[in-house]
């Protein structure tokens, strides 16, 4: 079989396409015929060894969907011919999706419903799950409550909007002005630039005075941000920043309304197969669409990788064997 495959750590030049032999399944593990696998900005972390190391060579990527060509000794609940999506991102890891084919432990993926698209499930895992956890677990986002989810347009994001809609909360976002009227589309009742000098201003006038909760993926530039425009008992989500540092220059607008922060990572995720069950109904349903914003074949993975860290745009990458 065909696997894009890395034989030391680097840049995206050093990803290529080897002919290997197709894997065999362990006794927990389901072989799965690639049909998508999502292009995430931690695929190259782990590629350029600012993760801890993968020992090389690997075949990288942490999403995929497909079909199941050969269950493993063990396994209960899979058969051959089943459609099923996932994401190794959390328990401890799992890499290999950038391939034809691909084996996974069956704690790490659930079966897709015939609703739900292949492609699209290939790039939900980490974005999709990334979203759920952070406003269903952690925020416990309620009907009728406002939520801010910075980025929209990014792959978390574009999820977020989406769940926070399904669960009929009021949702505003940030994005640039080309992305406004598809975030409309999603479920955003309101839909700023985030580069507007007064954005402080217009959320407040969006939620009445004060969100209720915030999906954050840039706290060193948002942190203060989200005070100042948190409603009492605001509970904002940190998922990600671009400088290690974040800090307050007013951490009274935090005291005063009791804000709740959360920081968390997918790492820690107890049972990965809890939100892809949920994200699974969301997709089967409509409540949930992942927009690919563009697909490549193996051999485009090194620009893939490139795109995911450098373009813009709406959605998400995949790669389709």
């Amino acid at each position: 079989m065909r696997a894009v495959r890395l034989h030391e750590h680097g840049d995206a030049d050093v990803l290529q396409v080897d002919d290997v032999d197709r894997p065999e399944p362990a006794d927990d593990e389901l072989l799965v015929e690639v049909a998508a696998a999502g292009i995430n900005p931690v695929d190259t972390y782990f590629r350029d060894g600012s993760y801890e190391p993968v020992g090389v060579p690997f075949t990288p990527g942490v999403d995929l969907a497909g079909v199941v060509a050969e269950t493993g000794a063990a396994v209960e609940g899979f058969a051959e011919g089943d459609r099923v999506f996932g994401t190794g991102i959390g328990n401890g890891g799992f890499q290999g999706s950038y391939a034809e084919y691909a084996t996974v432990p069956t704690d790490r993926v659930v079966h897709l419903p015939d609703g739900a698209d292949l492609t699209e499930a290939g790039a939900a895992g980490v974005a999709a799950v990334t979203a759920w956890r952070a406003l269903i677990d952690h925020a416990d986002l309620d009907p009728a409550e406002h939520c801010l989810v910075h980025g929209g347009s990014g792959g978390v994001g574009h999820a977020a909007v989406q769940i926070a809609a399904a669960v009929s909360a009021r949702v505003v976002t940030t994005a640039s002005e080309g992305y406004h009227d598809d975030l409309e589309a999603l479920g955003a009742e309101t839909v700023l630039d985030y580069a507007r000098d007064d954005l402080a201003d217009a959320v407040l006038e969006a939620s009445d005075r004060g969100v209720d909760a915030i999906l954050d993926h840039r706290l060193d530039d948002y942190l203060q941000f989200d005070a100042d425009v948190a409603a009492t008992g605001c509970r904002v989500v940190g998922i990600g920043e671009n400088s290690p540092d974040p800090a307050f220059t007013n951490d009274g607008a935090a005291r005063s309304k009791d804000v709740n922060y959360q920081f968390m990572s997918m790492f820690n995720t107890p049972d990965l197969r809890v939100p892809l069950r949920g994200v699974a109904h969301l997709m089967a349903t409509d409540a949930l669409e992942i927009e690919i914003a563009r697909s490549y074949d193996l051999d485009e993975a090194s620009q893939a990788q490139e795109d995911v860290m450098n373009e813009s745009f709406l959605g998400k990458l995949v790669i389709e064997p």
